[in-house]
């Protein structure tokens, strides 16, 4: 290999856009391919943005998701931070998230707690607590009162509530970050609207050099490829003979993105475990809403995604009544937002996952996210991301392996 590689990147995501740009940091060209008109415009635009510690996973009482997510999470701002040359202090929620235990919960009030104070632990022992979005080298989760419950919900349904350290950040505001550093650097080539149909390598065992086939024609002289995708990965990954893992899906998801006309202070809450919704405040203006099964639109375990029907103005209106309808059962406040709305955006895009079945469903291997990370086969990296969390971490990952193999 010489010693500019010359790499083409599949997925514009924060997946593909962060290993572009800590691969040009390397010393590496690389070529960023999507199908989309701007870099990150889907499923990493359009998320709740959570920069998971482990909370969430109370169905996995090993542990093994908090760890896996863990180091990831860490790492996230920092990371972000070197590869967009500016600070997300400001995109952040200000508050710690409120977990809500629904008495339709797959797992118990006890169990919960007993989960969150073992992710406690896990966090304070974990030697990058220090680099979270804040400081939790003294993490620590709390129960709410009855009476602080009551003041937030009043639902006889929810059946307690944990106060957590976890925070999100703005992924809209996050995407604007790194299209302003893609666009800025002469080593990143943005091939966009570009959808990428086939890759064939002319070498044996995946060795390239490779050739990316679009339906515009062919993108060749690639040393390395990254398939960063979502939508479409396994698709391309079996072009290559490279096999699906036993349990996938596909899950197509949207949600209410709000800017209010005056600020409210509401807490950031999420309503688990199972399949709920929650509540992002960012900057007591802009606010996310989701209620996960309306704004479910699509469900697969094919090699290719199911296809997804557009939404017409009468179907945005009644998704967006239906999540402020049923967030509204649990948690009041958020008809506040409803009174005051300046704008509302329905969005969302693909998740993929290692994993399939129902979150209402204790035992769906949903409640796991352990089966994440960078697969290679010669200098063909597929790279199934996990979490919008993680993206950053395994992008250095990434980055680090390639550039020590072209050496």
């Amino acid at each position: 290999m010489n010693s500019r590689p010359r790499i083409a990147v599949l997925g514009a995501g924060i997946m593909g856009s962060c290993a572009a740009l800590l691969l040009v940091h390397r010393g590496c060209r690389v070529t960023l391919i999507d199908a989309a008109p701007e870099p990150v415009a889907r499923a990493s635009r359009w998320n709740e943005g959570k920069i998971h510690l482990g909370y969430l996973y109370a169905a996995d009482p090993s542990l093994q998701t908090a760890r896996h997510v863990l180091p990831g999470s860490l790492a996230f701002r920092p990371l972000l931070e070197q590869c967009t040359g500016s600070s997300i202090a400001s995109l952040m929620t200000a508050g710690d998230d409120i977990y809500l235990c629904h008495r339709e919960s797959v797992v118990s009030v006890d169990e919960q707690w007993r989960y969150l104070q073992a992710v406690d632990a896990l966090v304070r022992a974990h030697p990058g607590a220090g680099d979270y979005l804040v400081d939790v080298r003294n993490a620590h989760s709390e129960p709410l009162s009855p009476a602080q419950l009551a003041s937030l919900s009043g639902s006889p349904d929810i059946i307690a509530g944990f106060r957590t350290p976890e925070r999100s950040v703005s992924t809209t505001r996050v995407a604007m970050l790194l299209q302003r550093a893609l666009q800025a650097e002469p080593a990143v080539t943005l091939a966009l609207k570009t959808r990428v149909t086939g890759i064939s390598s002319q070498g044996g065992e995946h060795r390239g050099p490779w050739a990316v086939t679009t339906a515009a024609g062919d993108l060749d002289g690639f040393d390395v490829v990254v398939n960063a995708l979502w939508e479409g990965k396994l698709a391309l990954d079996w072009t290559l003979g490279i096999r699906p893992p036993a349990r996938f899906s596909h899950r197509y998801r949207r949600a209410l993105f709000i800017r209010t006309t005056v600020p409210l202070a509401i807490p950031s809450a999420l309503i688990s475990t199972g399949p709920f919704g929650d509540i992002k405040n960012f900057g007591d203006r802009d606010f996310y809403l989701s209620w996960y099964p309306e704004g479910l639109a699509a469900y697969g375990t094919d090699v290719d995604p199911p296809p997804v029907a557009g939404l017409d103005e009468q179907a945005t209106a009644q998704l967006i009544d239906a999540v402020f309808d049923n967030l509204g059962r649990y948690l009041p406040a958020v008809q506040r937002i409803r009174d005051h709305i300046e704008s509302v955006h329905v969005d969302g895009g693909w998740v993929y996952a290692a994993g399939q079945g129902q979150l209402a469903d204790p035992q769906s291997s949903l409640h796991q996210r352990t089966d994440f990370g960078i697969e290679q086969h010669g200098r063909y990296f597929s790279i199934d991301t996990g979490k919008y969390c993680t993206a950053p971490w395994l992008a250095e990952r990434l980055a680090v392996r390639i550039c020590e193999e072209s050496v």
